[in-house]
């Protein structure tokens, strides 16, 4: 074998393994990139639409806001959650809009007092004004959901656009902001999903590795939702598996429903969905379809004018 071809051996050896690196990266590239853009508060801002075969031009349509969680992105998200199989089905659209990075720190909601609060709540809404203008979306069937953080940011939502928000979903929500910062009086409907395992956002309250101030506890935190919707004060408790209860606040102002879903065990998930490294964010449980559950709650609320 001559000096030549073993020079050439040795060089395929050592580059072979950039190559494939490379290929890695467009593959993940080309498979998470989103496929739409606008400019709010004069940054360009992203986010992956979903438009089911379904979607009839002549009949209002329900539009599906999904947010991902800290350090992750809309591709994630839609993974995560599945909601894309359901929107074929029940007819309505999901987008999953871009969290933004601070320098080079991960894509996140900025759940936080501070102007960034304010760019992610007008992003959000712009978001909404251009999916009116391109799609026949039913403006009383807008909904907001999220996981961690992005549960965080839809508390948000529903307290700064509560007048195009008809109903909000949370997973596992990372809640940073004080409930007293929500002034908000309108009484908007509510379904939330926690794990009583969850290593991040954690269900009894307490301080957490993710943030630098203490969770609330998240039975407290649906307690305070109640006595916003103007609920009953005792809730009604029951049993849906042998790992998962239901606690839902009744006779709430505008019907405005509250419940929560509590996963013994559960750890940060998207529980029935896609599950996220077990080692990194505890045990999930296929018990619960989340989306499922949520898009019927989603489906029973309309936004209320009065």
């Amino acid at each position: 074998m001559s000096r030549k071809t073993v020079i050439g051996a040795v060089l395929i050896l050592i580059t072979l393994p950039v190559v494939f690196a490379l290929i890695e990266a467009v593959s993940f590239y080309l498979s998470n990139r989103n496929n739409g853009s606008i400019v709010s508060s004069g940054q360009k801002r992203e986010y992956l639409l979903y438009v089911p075969r379904s979607y009839d031009r002549s009949r209002p349509t329900p539009l599906v806001i999904s947010m991902h969680g800290a350090g992750g992105w809309p591709t994630q998200q839609m993974n995560l959650s599945e909601w894309n199989r359901l929107a074929e089905s029940q007819k309505f659209i999901v987008v999953y809009p871009s969290g933004r990075a601070d320098g080079a720190g991960p894509r996140i909601w900025h759940v936080g007092r501070g102007p960034g609060l304010m760019r992610d709540v007008r992003f959000i809404s712009e978001l909404i004004n251009k999916l009116e203008a391109a799609y026949n979306i039913d403006p009383e069937r807008i909904y907001a959901n999220g996981f961690s953080n992005g549960g965080g940011m839809a508390f948000v939502l529903s307290c700064m656009l509560s007048d195009r928000i008809a109903a909000v979903g949370m997973m596992g929500a990372a809640q940073t902001l004080p409930w007293s910062w929500c002034t908000e009086r309108r009484a908007v409907p509510m379904i939330a999903f926690h794990g009583t395992a969850d290593p991040a956002a954690l269900y009894n309250g307490g301080q957490s590795w993710v943030a630098p101030r203490p969770f609330p506890a998240v039975p407290t935190w649906t307690a305070n939702w109640a006595r916003r919707n103007r609920c009953e004060r005792n809730p009604v408790e029951s049993a849906v598996a042998a790992d998962v209860t239901r606690r839902e606040y009744t006779n709430c102002a505008d019907d405005a429903d509250v419940v929560l879903y509590t996963v013994h065990g559960g750890g940060h998930q998207w529980f029935g969905g896609q599950p996220l490294p077990q080692w990194f964010v505890g045990p999930t449980s296929r018990s619960i379809d989340a989306t499922s559950q949520m898009w019927a709650f989603f489906r029973a609320h309309r936004l209320s004018r009065k």
